[in-house]
């Protein structure tokens, strides 16, 4: 069992390229799975890459993220979030916070909302088409239809959508605090107000439960600070990562034709489609919230002690040829694919359901409105958004 590495290396290695893996993180991380690094902010701490030590860091309750709140926390964000976030909880009061929203994305909430998913995925493409060829296929689809949805189920206000996209856009910023700060200050300040409103007059949107739900629940009512930050939290899931994630599929399917081809010809393999898109796109620019060790746990060999701070790379883990058979493929057939996209354990997405089932609609009605759709410029002359926690493709110009 070794202990800290003698080197430690700056993370992230070097600038990301459209969605492409760090070269260098995949060579360095066969021979150090556990690897030591300074992140941009806060200090030093451990880098794991290998799938069961990602999942071993996302769901052993020896890895806790309230420990992990504050400025002084090596992270690989310019602001971290605030402990009244459920994203930086531990049991016993994350659970109590996540138990609130579970409901409203069970299975039978979901299925209710697919025709209103399709029926907006339809008006969207409607009026591209109407507009005319080429479009972007960003400003048309992939942004307006996740913060529709989202706004839709908390009682936002539609008309505020072009607001939360640049609140939400500076509060993921990776490298810019004082831009991160005024986001999310602004963030609050906004679900403060859609708080106070509900309490004066009650609503049948999740946000308006929430609210109402306070009086009657055993555990007494949430803290203004937990229903504001429950509301953020949605949003900004709801809106940034989903959203990148549609241009990044659609980019990777018709950049790779025969794919495109077989989704039209087997709709079928959409669910399946989704799944394996899902591993194999790095949907995150860098590694993931940071934990804190409580106590010495061996991982890969490596002895992490108790206070030192750990980062989990999702998409390196989703690449792992211990777990999936020629990783670096696109295969609609696996079988099994365990990715962690999503997370893993307690803190596992909330929203995943609702991202797969958004995802799929698109898929679905794309091929089948628009089966010859393609890029309408050279693939090396797209333009990516970076400075930012989740990768995407800037503009999509697709021609039909």
């Amino acid at each position: 069992m070794t202990a800290a590495g003698e080197e430690v290396r700056a993370y992230p290695f070097g600038p990301i390229t459209r969605l492409d893996l760090d070269p260098t993180l995949k060579e360095l991380c066969g021979e150090q799975p556990v690897l030591r690094v300074r992140l941009p902010f806060g200090g030093d701490g451990w880098l794991v890459t290998r799938h069961a030590d990602v999942r071993t860091v996302l769901a052993d309750p020896r890895f806790s993220r309230a420990a992990a709140v504050g400025d002084h926390v090596p992270r690989t964000v310019a602001i971290g979030l605030p402990s009244t976030s459920m994203l930086s909880m531990d049991p016993p009061d994350h659970t109590r916070l996540r138990r609130r929203v579970t409901n409203a994305f069970s299975v039978r909430r979901l299925k209710a909302l697919r025709p209103r998913i399709e029926e907006i995925v339809h008006e969207l493409l409607d009026a591209m088409v109407a507009s005319g060829s080429p479009a972007d296929l960003t400003t048309a689809l992939t942004w307006p239809l996740p913060i529709t949805v989202i706004c839709e189920m908390l009682g936002v206000p539609l008309a505020d959508r072009s607001r939360f996209g640049e609140w939400v856009d500076g509060l993921l910023m990776l490298a810019d605090p004082e831009q991160a700060a005024r986001a999310r200050a602004q963030l609050d300040a906004y679900l403060a107000g859609l708080v106070a409103q509900r309490r004066v007059t009650p609503s049948d949107d999740l946000l308006g439960e929430l609210v109402a739900g306070d009086a009657e629940d055993e555990e007494g009512p949430l803290a203004e600070e937990e229903l504001i930050g429950l509301g953020v939290s949605l949003l900004s899931a709801g809106q940034e990562a989903t959203a990148n994630q549609i241009g990044n599929f659609v980019y990777t399917l018709v950049t790779r034709p025969a794919l495109w081809d077989r989704l039209r010809a087997e709709p079928a393999l959409i669910p399946k489609a989704v799944e394996e898109l899902l591993r194999f796109i790095p949907n995150s620019a860098t590694a993931g919230f940071t934990r804190i060790a409580t106590e010495d746990v061996e991982l890969s060999g490596t002895l992490v002690r108790a206070g030192d701070a750990v980062v989990a790379e999702l998409g390196m883990a989703n690449h792992d040829a211990e777990v999936f058979e020629r990783p670096d493929e696109i295969d609609f057939h696996r079988e099994r694919v365990p990715h962690v996209t999503f997370g893993h354990g307690l803190h596992h997405c909330l929203g995943a359901q609702l991202a797969r089932l958004e995802l799929r609609v698109v898929l679905e009605v794309l091929t089948r409105r628009l089966p010859d759709l393609r890029l309408a410029v050279p693939a090396d002359q797209l333009s990516w958004r970076t400075e930012r926690l989740v990768r995407g493709v800037a503009a999509l110009p697709v021609t039909w």
